[in-house]
Parts: structure tokens; sequence; C-alpha cells
């Protein structure tokens, strides 16, 4: 546990400073942070990768320290879980744990996965989240449009987490839209880690085919194919 509170709670307050702003909706009770991505991937190959986060979800942001402990089952009722290993010592050997991130709530192959669940410290609080996961045919490849909308009580201000957790989002967005070959301009946070490494992005300068559709958009198109 230390090493999640010290991997995720510090640097997601810092992250709100450096990722791109997508929080498009705030009041006393609930935010929404929304962000999209262009990558070279079709449909297919892109939720098979969505659905695999030991792939791609930043290690920081977990309670093991390390994404290959992560999975995720695409169906109603499927867990987007965790595990804790064993942690054997010189004098006793702990137990295996886990930790439920989220739960599935819908899973529309190469379309639509929604989530629910308060990621990170927003676990600890009465708050609830619903992440929204759509993808659609773009010129070349696939767009990603990554929404999550938390409501309910938690001990933090509004204006404070809402951008912690739009940075934390983002960081994830980047992971996914890196390994899959990201066609538009990466994130804030995307461009300025590349910079402090020195490492060249694996996402192209090539703009975004036409503007960005809202999420309810992208949703009825789906339901009209």
């Amino acid at each position: 546990m230390k090493n999640y509170v010290a991997g995720l709670v510090v640097p997601l307050l810092l992250a709100a400073s450096n990722a791109r702003a997508e929080v498009v909706a705030q009041d006393d009770d609930s935010f929404v942070t929304r962000d999209t991505a262009v990558v070279a991937t079709d449909p297919k190959a892109t939720w098979l990768a969505l659905i695999s986060p030991g792939k791609w979800w930043n290690s920081a942001h977990t309670w093991s320290g390390d994404a290959a402990n992560m999975t995720l089952r695409p169906q109603a009722g499927g867990c987007f879980c965790e595990k804790i290993p064993e942690d054997p010592t010189a004098d006793r050997v702990t137990l295996e744990g886990s930790v439920e991130h989220m739960r599935v709530i819908q899973a529309f192959p190469e379309k639509v996965l929604r989530m629910r669940g308060g990621l990170g410290p927003l676990q600890s609080e009465p708050a609830d989240g619903v992440l929204t996961i759509v993808l659609s045919e773009a010129e070349e490849g696939t767009r990603i449009v990554w929404e999550y909308v938390v409501g309910g009580a938690m001990r933090y201000e509004k204006a404070v987490i809402s951008k912690a957790v739009d940075g934390v989002m983002t960081q994830q967005l980047d992971g996914l839209a890196a390994l899959l070959g990201r066609l538009d301009k990466p994130s804030v946070a995307a461009e300025e880690q590349e910079g402090a490494t020195g490492e060249e992005s694996d996402a192209g300068e090539a703009p975004a085919d036409g503007p960005e559709p809202t999420l309810e958009e992208a949703i009825d198109a789906l339901v009209d194919d």
C-alpha cells in the first residue's frame, strides 16, 4: 500500500499541472474529464490492446507497482483487477492479495467499453465513477474517446482532484496510444516526458482527421451502424 500511496497520490496531484486540461464539466458534486487520441491500428487491434491493461497502464498508478499484474475481463460484471503478489522475506511469506479497480458494465467489442468504479484515491471515498471508452473508425486508424464521470461525496476539493484525475486519465490514454502508434498530437504531458528523456515518441505529427466528435455523437453513430 505504501508503494501505491507514494506512486499514485503524489504524482496524481503533480500531474494536474502537466497534463492537457480536459475537465469538461464540474460542479459541487461531480466532474467530468475527457480526452481523445487517434491511433494507427484498426478497431479490432485497438480493442485487443485496450482489454490488456498490463501492456499500457502506468505502473506508478498500481498497488503492486507493476502493471503486469493487471487484468480485465471484457464481459458485463467482469473485473478490471490487479493481483498483489506474495512478498516472501527471510522470516515470513505473505499471502497473495487483489484489488478491484473497476467493474465492467458494458463490453461492446471494438466499439465501447464502460466500467464503474472509483480509481486511485477515490477508492476510499463514497464517490463513484463511470469510465466510458468509445472506439470509432478514423481515416487512418481508430479514434479513441476516453471519458470519466465522477460524482458523490469525497474529501477532496473538486477543483484540485478533478485536474489530478484528468492528469492520470491522460497518462493512461497516452500509454495505450503510444503502444498502438499515435497519429494525432500527443498530450502536453507526453511531450514533456519525451523532452525530459530525450527519446522520440511513437506518435506522429499528422493531425486528426476532422473535428473531434462528442461522446454522445460517437455513441449515436455506433448505434446507427
